[in-house]
């Protein structure tokens, strides 16, 4: 692997751009997290109450493929939780090795006073896009993912 310079990195077209995408990142996550800290959740509960809000519930796996939430995250995410009496976990009928996680009445009801309100306060921040800028920063973010998805 060739070493980079300073001065090739200044002259680097990319770095710019992901300087800006790693910003994006950080301050939509400082938005989201203020957002739920003033409910009392930490933006994994919150992330792990919508993913299963509308849902029958969902195996572990399910949540860590519909979340931000790594594996060895999840489990501790998920015991705060149920202590906070939010989720329930129970056993699969299809698969009685498998715990099925399911929002509790009280999860259920905080889902049906919070979601919506989230929505609110991000679609006011996403409507002072276009639909063009909009199409286009979905269309660039999707080809950023690409690019780090191939092997």
């Amino acid at each position: 692997m060739a070493r980079w310079t300073s001065k090739e990195a200044r002259k680097s077209r990319f770095l710019p751009l992901m300087r800006e995408w790693v910003r994006s990142y950080q301050a939509f996550e400082r938005f989201d997290t203020r957002l739920h800290l003033a409910r009392g959740l930490t933006a994994a509960q919150a992330d792990v109450l919508f993913s299963l809000g509308n849902t029958e519930g969902l195996t572990c796996k399910e949540l860590g493929e519909r979340t931000l939430i790594t594996k060895g995250t999840l489990t501790g995410v998920l015991d705060r939780m149920q202590s906070k009496k939010l989720i329930a976990r129970r056993t699969s009928a299809q698969d009685r090795r498998s715990k099925v996680i399911h929002l509790s009445a009280r999860g259920e009801q905080l889902f049906e006073q919070i979601f919506p309100q989230h929505l609110s306060l991000l679609k006011e921040r996403f409507d002072q896009l276009t639909r063009t800028e909009m199409r286009q920063a979905t269309q660039s973010l999707r080809q950023l993912r690409q690019l780090f998805e191939k092997p």
